[in-house]
């Protein structure tokens, strides 16, 4: 009898172990909206690629951690120069890149060398434009010499687009990621999902999941469906406006946070009749956020007068400058000449935020005269009929790069905006450390921005995070595109 009694204590033991151990899962099924073009993050502009990749299989110089604040990543440590222009890293050693292949000083001077050659496809080119040389000092140092102090140069480095790839594996990136992070590349379902290991060989603190797939899921409407099932697990970019029906579920956790997203109503500005400042500037009377923010982002949204996001030290809040008035926008169209009104087309790309908005912002330019043509497009041809060949009118997107003022001032660029004035300020920023001014130019390119009513400014788009209760570590705010899995674990 005590021989059954001891074997079923033993019983009961191993089950309480097990149910332990089940408890503590270590697999993650995260839904994405977008699938990314590809999986290189050093030759796209899509957000997508980020927010698979940052931080989870590529890492930089440095990092950006949840709060913006900048982080070492491979460089253990850095010293600059009193004249601020030379920078020498000493780098982790030990660390090895997912096909088995060392990391050391040479990758780096690889990876910066490429990213702002001639014939770079880098999305960021101008994130490396300052550095004149990058020196091998030793296998375990680097030193990069800049032409002159830029003041966000470590910032910058830990951009997606500034993360280290290997010369071996750089070229077949986009459909094989190798990096030195502690998730590797596993397998890429077209279409339905991407799906990331644990790294056994990783040089830094293991991951605590041993397996995450970023499952695809473009219609937002699916997105409840799915968390109540159970076949997803976190939306870390959730739907504003279904956050009413899950809310209340103690089996979630829902966490509205902030983004660097300044969601706009972009303008070509050299395609009449927007070449007239008049027309913009009634574009800006026209638009009442208010209503646009409510209708399309379930009113979470913050509004925007300029290019920064409200979370920035550097913030000047301008949402004064054109507040709604139908009357001075229809003055503004007939000193343009234009006081029977127009037609234009607005190209509207997948997100929620661009279709619905659309459609409110639509019915606010026509009660000024503008009658717009909606046409809806996937994000594929977004990129290639609007960033890059600039045919369009007026579209909706959400800018999520960070600190990214600095695109107005871009010659090639979607807006086809040409200010030299703003183009001065933004080159005095480049060479500028001292962060006093560093704010006051950041406060006068805003306000050039404001004045020139460039696009029509809308809101900074809300991070709004909906995950299992029992899940930790996901990021609260999102001040770079990204969905950094290094600190995620489930509870018990």
């Amino acid at each position: 009898m005590k021989l059954w009694k001891t074997i079923l204590a033993a019983a009961v033991l191993s089950l309480a172990a097990g149910t332990s151990a089940f408890a503590a899962r270590t697999d993650l099924v995260i839904g994405i909206a977008l699938e990314p073009p590809h999986l290189d993050p050093t030759a796209g502009a899509a957000a997508a690629i980020d927010e698979v990749l940052y931080a989870n299989v590529f890492e930089g110089l440095t990092r950006i951690g949840p709060n913006g604040e900048v982080l070492p990543d491979l460089t253990e440590s850095w010293t600059i120069s009193d004249d601020g222009k030379v920078y020498t890293f000493k780098l982790h050693t030990g660390v090895k890149f997912h096909d088995g292949t060392d990391f050391d000083a040479s990758d780096v001077k690889f990876s910066l060398d490429r990213a702002r050659a001639d014939n770079s496809v880098n999305a960021q080119k101008g994130l490396f434009a300052a550095i004149d040389t990058v020196d091998v000092v030793d296998p375990a140092t680097v030193k990069v010499t800049l032409k002159n102090p830029q003041g966000s140069f470590l910032y910058n480095m830990g951009w997606g687009d500034a993360v280290i790839v290997a010369p071996e594996s750089a070229d077949t990136n986009k459909e094989k990621p190798i990096g030195t992070g502690p998730f590797k590349f596993q397998s890429w379902a077209k279409g339905s999902s991407i799906t990331l290991v644990k790294s056994d060989s990783y040089w830094g603190t293991p991951a605590s999941l041993d397996k995450a797939e970023f499952r695809i899921v473009p219609d937002a409407a699916a997105y409840v469906p799915a968390l109540l099932s159970g076949d997803i697990q976190a939306f870390p970019f959730f739907d504003a406006d279904s956050v009413a029906q899950v809310k209340d579920d103690p089996r979630f956790k829902v966490v509205i946070g902030s983004t660097e997203g300044e969601t706009i109503l972009s303008i070509n500005n050299k395609k009449p009749p927007f070449d007239k400042l008049q027309v913009r500037q009634a574009i800006s009377y026209a638009l009442d956020r208010k209503a646009i923010i409510d209708g399309a982002s379930a009113g979470l949204g913050l509004p925007i007068g300029s290019h920064m996001s409200p979370a920035s030290k550097d913030y000047v809040d301008l949402t004064g400058r054109y507040p709604h008035d139908v009357a001075k926008a229809k003055e503004l169209l007939k000193e343009a000449g234009l006081e029977n009104g127009f037609k234009a087309t607005l190209k509207l790309p997948p997100p929620a935020y661009a279709r619905l908005g659309g459609e409110i912002i639509a019915s606010q330019l026509r009660d000024v005269g503008m009658d717009l043509e909606i046409i809806p497009v996937e994000w594929a041809q977004w990129l290639d009929q609007v960033f890059t060949k600039k045919d369009y009118d007026l579209t909706i997107v959400s800018h999520t790069e960070p600190n990214d003022i600095d695109i107005y001032s871009r010659k090639d660029y979607y807006f086809n905006y040409d200010n030299p004035a703003f183009d001065k300020v933004i080159a005095d920023l480049g060479v500028t450390s001292d962060e006093a001014k560093r704010k006051e130019l950041l406060g006068q390119a805003q306000k050039i921005l404001a004045d020139d009513a460039v696009v029509g400014f809308l809101f900074e788009l809300p991070k709004v995070g909906v995950w299992d209760a029992k899940l930790q570590g996901l990021w609260e705010n999102a001040p770079i595109q990204a969905n950094d899995l290094t600190k995620v674990k489930w509870s018990e």
